[in-house]
């Protein structure tokens, strides 16, 4: 039972078998596409070489046959390939069905090769090409197999039907024997190809777990400070050419410290990730970037194609913390939690400082906070 569960899933169960599968198959489109323009430029050679050598036309139409065949498999799967680019999704058994095709070529080539062209002599080229081929694709080891067992039986019947004895007796105990080679290397390799997927997966997702934690707040779940000022940057350098502006926006709880001192720290906490959850909304609503940069201050980062924009945003912000409607019993403005908001507003491609553009949007928030507070300050 145990040797079955291995055969099957190569030891890594049958998720982590799965989700190899699925990440790996895709890549037999482009590979179909290059194989079969191997396979007919082969199949070309091979029906050139019987008219200048042996004058056989015969043999020749053969090779014909393939190189036409190959033609057509190339010809859909560069379609498909194309297709595939564009973003179109091909079922697995629909890749299979092309495969299936192919290795058929293969085979039938390979026989002709080693028994139908040459009866009387041993058909070492017929296994040599059908193990390369398998080899080509990522594909379940039970079709893998499948494969391979079907090739040999079809060329133990071939060569048993067409070769005298002496020769097809040496022909079968030969693709027996390349036949289990196949299959015993065929098995390390699929399991290689498995267990460094699996490998190259688990780093990755430790690398993107390292990664979240250096750039996203704990508490909240939005990005932290650090990435804040990487985006910043990069927003600065890359800023689309179909926008015109870029704003900054920095916000502020407005009288936290008395929020914590009544309610509490764990009460303060939940404040900030009700808030930190709206904020992270404002991407999918109206593609605006958000981060914790400390304590309980935000920032905000959009694209707009006009100046005034900017403070129609900021407002419906503003009011997006009113509507949560969280009770602040010890705010000197309102009896719920408010923000002021501070926003620097700068045209695209104008500076990449980010420090200086920060520190702009600040004072427009100590502008904001001095005014008042639970309102929103422009500067530009």
């Amino acid at each position: 039972m145990n040797f079955f569960y291995e055969w099957r899933y190569y030891s890594l169960g049958s998720d982590e078998y799965r989700r190899y599968m699925d990440k790996t198959f895709s890549d037999n489109i482009p590979r179909l596409v290059q194989i079969n323009g191997i396979v007919a430029l082969l199949a070309f050679l091979f029906m050139v070489f019987p008219i200048l050598v042996e004058s056989n036309f015969l043999k020749a139409r053969f090779y014909l046959i393939t190189s036409a065949v190959a033609l057509v498999f190339l010809g859909i799967s560069h379609l498909v390939s194309r297709l595939y680019k564009q973003g179109k999704h091909f079922n697995k058994y629909f890749i299979y069905v092309l495969i299936t095709l192919y290795y058929l070529n293969i085979i039938f080539m390979g026989i002709y090769l080693g028994v139908w062209a040459n009866p009387g002599h041993l058909a070492v080229s017929f296994m040599c090409i059908l193990i390369c081929a398998l080899f080509v694709f990522n594909i379940s080891p039970i079709y893998y197999y499948c494969v391979t067992l079907c090739a040999v039986i079809l060329f133990i019947v071939c060569a048993v039907l067409v070769k005298p004895f002496g020769t097809w007796s040496i022909d079968v105990t030969n693709a027996i024997f390349a036949g289990f080679i196949s299959l015993f290397f065929g098995w390390q390799i699929i399991k290689f190809r498995i267990s460094s997927s699996s490998t190259v997966g688990k780093l990755e997702k430790e690398r993107n777990k390292y990664q979240d934690q250096s750039t996203v707040d704990e508490l909240t779940q939005l990005k932290n400070r650090r990435d804040f000022f990487q985006t910043f940057q990069r927003f600065l350098v890359n800023y689309r050419q179909s926008d015109n502006f870029l704003c900054v926006a920095i916000l502020d709880i407005d009288f936290f410290k008395n929020y914590n001192d009544h309610y509490g720290h764990p009460q303060g906490d939940e404040c900030l990730r009700a808030l930190g959850k709206a904020f992270a909304g404002l991407k999918e609503n109206m593609n605006i970037y958000s981060a914790r940069i400390g304590g309980e201050e935000f920032a905000l980062l959009w694209f707009e194609k006009e100046f005034s924009h900017a403070e129609i945003v900021a407002d419906k912000v503003l009011q997006l913390v009113r509507d949560l409607n969280i009770k602040h019993e010890k705010s000197n403005i309102a009896p719920y939690v408010t923000i002021s908001i501070g926003v620097h507003v700068i045209r695209c491609g104008s500076t990449s400082e980010t420090q200086i553009l920060y520190d702009l949007a600040d004072k427009a928030l100590y502008a904001a906070k001095s005014g008042g507070r639970n309102r929103v300050v422009i500067s530009s």
